[in-house]
């Protein structure tokens, strides 16, 4: 036992200084974007005196909606997430289908004496009003009495409270004004007109409130600016995707300064957040500095200055009695068929009901990150059964799997398949496959890089040794495709029939690909 702690406190210090594939924060004072080389979209950010926090949206992923802290608006690390689990609909059990587009959108936070507001409507249903005194909860709703697309939350500071709504397809503003419990629409009116307009987001500054919309058909973000809430509002193009981002607003600095915060489309990794200072001029914003204006700068100034380094968890070694913040599942799980305490040390998987991968429930995944990373885990395949499917690999648009199985000997085999998912079904190719000698031990490799849009995956049965296996694959992202979100790293078991067998995973591991690991096109 001694042993086995020392080696998992080795791996630990290695995998945590392995782990770091981009850093935004460069150490003297300036940061590049984005903050986050990792897909974390629609954010929406909020000062709470010296400590920021940022909703992110997660789909069908569980736990639902990522919550991030910061110190200064360039190091993240994950604080919380929303919901343990999804409800309103079967597929989210992956009963009756998958629902990977569905689940959890944009939100919008919010804080007030002392409480945390969230609101966010789930695909579908109708919009929730999510409060908590801490931020890592317990979080509860009111549930409304309609759907509020992409709903803005804003806050007066007598308590009055409004969300702004508008969807693409339309392009009409409507402010819904609450009670005082955040818990009932007591108006309605239509307040402002832009073409295209989504995902508002509010603030206050001085004698005008500012409305920021996405404009999802131009990848723009427009700015509105009114003396009253109801109007009338003028409003102004501000960015692009060319120019840093689409979708966002202004958060402000302890110092009276501003920062903004964009999302920006970025490829098969998915949506960046980019951050930007914020000028003023005849009371209007201007992104980036006098000298460069209407742009997100590549590289700038720090808002904060002495905020250490930080980022989000994703090396792990499974020795908790949680799983890491950084986990997701990619539906809701079924928790009978997961367990950390089973077997200390490792993760345990067993085998869920299913045809394939893609329906294949009790997924666990965790972010592309960028530009380029490697991610390895250990399994121990001892046990696994006649049927048992189980393996690593990525989730998205396109899925490309190693999974090892095993006949009724104790040779074990490695396919490796990629399932594209498409509007008219999933396709799935067999690339390769390989029997592999005796042994329970096994690693399997997943790379991805983002500056080529290619991935690859490879197998070893001694962790040094490693033999790739169907060659590289496409890495890609589109919203009317795949999981709606950037490629994903994923950990799975499932098998067609009832099955008594699982895999344990003894460790993931996640490190920066070199220049000369890359995975050239």
């Amino acid at each position: 036992m001694r042993a086995r702690t020392a080696s998992l406190a080795a791996l630990m210090v290695a995998a945590s200084a392995s782990a770091q594939v981009w850093r935004s924060d460069q150490g003297d004072g300036t940061f590049r974007n984005p903050v986050l080389y990792a897909d974390y979209p629609d954010p929406d950010v909020i000062r709470v005196g010296q400590d920021y926090y940022m909703a992110s949206t997660t789909f069908a992923n569980v736990p639902g909606i990522t919550i991030l802290h910061s110190r200064d608006l360039v190091n993240w690390t994950i604080a919380s997430h929303l919901a343990n689990r999804l409800e309103g609909l079967p597929q989210y059990d992956l009963t009756g289908g998958t629902a990977y587009r569905k689940g959890l959108y944009a939100s919008s936070l919010r804080h007030h004496r002392g409480t945390y507001y969230l609101a966010n409507t789930p695909v579908g249903q109708k919009t929730r009003i999510w409060y908590a005194r801490d931020v890592r909860g317990p979080w509860r709703f009111h549930e409304l009495d309609r759907e509020a697309f992409d709903p803005g939350l804003f806050i007066e500071p007598d308590g009055r409270a409004y969300l702004a709504t508008a969807s693409t397809a339309d392009g009409t503003i409507t402010l819904l004004t609450l009670d005082a419990a955040l818990a009932h629409v007591t108006d309605a009116r239509k307040i402002h007109y832009i073409k295209g307009a989504e995902g508002s987001k509010i603030i206050r500054r001085g004698a005008y409130y500012y409305m920021f919309n996405a404009l999802p058909p131009r990848l723009a973000l427009s700015v509105s600016r009114a003396r009253s809430l109801f109007g009338p509002w003028e409003t102004r193009d501000q960015i692009d995707d060319k120019t840093g981002g689409h979708q966002g607003a202004l958060v402000d600095l302890p110092d009276g300064g501003w920062f903004g915060f964009v999302m920006e489309d970025s490829g098969a990794i998915g949506r960046m957040t980019n951050i930007s200072p914020v000028f003023w001029q005849d009371d209007w914003p201007v992104w980036g500095t006098p000298a460069a204006p209407g742009r997100v700068p590549a590289r700038a100034a720090k808002p904060i200055a002495g905020a250490p380094f930080a980022e989000p968890a994703t090396s792990d070694g499974f020795t908790g009695r949680r799983l890491g913040l950084q986990w997701q599942w990619n539906h809701n799980p079924d928790p009978t068929r997961w367990s950390l305490a089973e077997r200390p040390g490792w993760l345990r998987l067993r085998p869920t009901p299913a045809e394939r991968f893609w329906t294949a429930r009790n997924t666990l995944t965790q972010k592309g990150q960028g530009p380029a990373s490697r991610a390895e885990v250990k399994l121990d395949i001892g046990h696994l059964t006649p049927g048992d499917r189980c393996g690593f690999g990525t989730l998205g648009q396109y899925s490309a799997n190693l999974t090892v199985t095993r006949g009724n000997g104790r040779r074990a085999a490695v396919t490796m398949e990629v399932t594209e998912d498409s509007v008219d079904g999933a396709r799935t190719e067999v690339r390769a496959s390989a029997t592999v000698p005796a042994g329970d031990t096994m690693w399997l490799r997943t790379d991805m890089d983002f500056t080529t849009d290619r991935g690859r995956v490879a197998y070893s049965m001694d962790g040094r040794r490693w033999t790739g296996l169907g060659g590289d694959f496409p890495l890609a992202f589109a919203w009317r495709t795949g999981t709606f979100q950037g490629e994903q790293f994923a950990l799975f078991c499932y098998a067609p029939g009832a099955s008594k067998g699982w895999v344990d995973i003894d460790s993931f591991r996640l490190s920066a690909l070199t220049p000369a690991g890359r995975v050239r096109k």
